[in-house]
């Protein structure tokens, strides 16, 4: 016999289906929850699975300047070191750059030949796997059937020119659900975004422009770019040097790093309200 949560559940699911209304699935799970009759972490993971279908890869992929890759003539000895600098299982190889991403590399197929005495008669070329390609602007559900499928954990992603755009992995997709997975070979993630003292914040040149909107109530849009980064560099006009400070709308966002290529950290205050560089409106100021 059924618990009453369980019956009061299944009533709610049938409701749905049999509604005139068409109330969203999703609202029923909430008012499931709300009423006790589904815990939390399981409407959240509920929740989580609806939204895979709304959700495209480049929301969630590692960028391209992040991914690992190895040269295609690199030796064996060198891949194996790069799989244990990296910790990564599985790792791209390219031919000239990254754009052109030829084949995947399994530590597995590595471990049997460093044994073998003469491995150095074993080439990069003898283990290549052929890579997963897929568009970047793919569902991540359909990015996980496709994962299921074909029996594969890693998929670059490319931009709409043929381009690498990021690298996906199964386990990308299984946080989207679970939340997140750690093992005890992942190193500490750096948090996008750090409170200082003096309310002042450290923030990733990669943070959105939706979490800093979230997390800080600092509201910054474009048409153009979604990262604070990408933000401050249309701003500029150029990649900002290092130490170059923008005030905006009462904040000053100061370069702590950046290369030729991105902007990798930003300082964040709140700019005294008797400064003189803010302009009458909040609008923007170069330093």
């Amino acid at each position: 016999m059924e618990d009453n949560g369980d019956s009061n559940l299944w009533k709610s699911i049938r409701d749905f289906f049999t509604s005139r209304d068409d109330n969203p699935i999703e609202d029923v799970i909430k008012e499931a929850e709300q009423d006790g009759d589904l815990g939390q972490d399981l409407g959240r993971i509920m929740l989580n699975v609806l939204r895979l279908e709304t959700r495209q890869i480049n929301e969630i992929m590692l960028p391209r300047p992040d991914i690992v890759c190895l040269e295609e003539n690199a030796s064996i000895p060198d891949v194996a070191e790069k799989i244990i600098e990296s910790g990564h299982s599985r790792l791209p190889v390219y031919r000239d750059n990254k754009d052109q991403i030829i084949a995947v590399i399994h530590a597995k197929d590595i471990l049997p030949v460093l044994l073998k005495p003469d491995s150095s008669a074993v080439s990069l070329t003898d283990l290549m796997r052929p890579p997963l390609l897929v568009p970047e602007t793919k569902s991540v559900k359909n990015m996980l059937l496709e994962f299921q499928s074909k029996k594969m954990h890693l998929a670059i992603a490319l931009d709409e020119y043929g381009g690498t755009s990021g690298l996906i992995t199964l386990e990308d997709v299984l946080e989207e659900i679970v939340g997140e997975i750690e093992d005890e070979y992942d190193s500490p993630k750096a948090s996008e975004i750090t409170v200082l003292e003096d309310e002042c914040c450290l923030v990733s040149g990669r943070t959105l422009l939706e979490d800093l909107k979230d997390q800080l109530d600092i509201e910054l849009t474009s048409e153009f770019v979604e990262t604070l980064g990408g933000f401050l560099i249309e701003i500029a006009g150029r990649i900002p040097a290092t130490g170059e400070t923008f005030d905006i709308k009462g904040y000053s966002f100061q370069i702590k790093e950046a290369d030729a290529k991105q902007i990798h950290s930003v300082l964040v205050f709140p700019v005294p309200r008797c400064s003189e560089d803010e302009g009458p409106d909040g609008e923007q100021e170069r330093a």
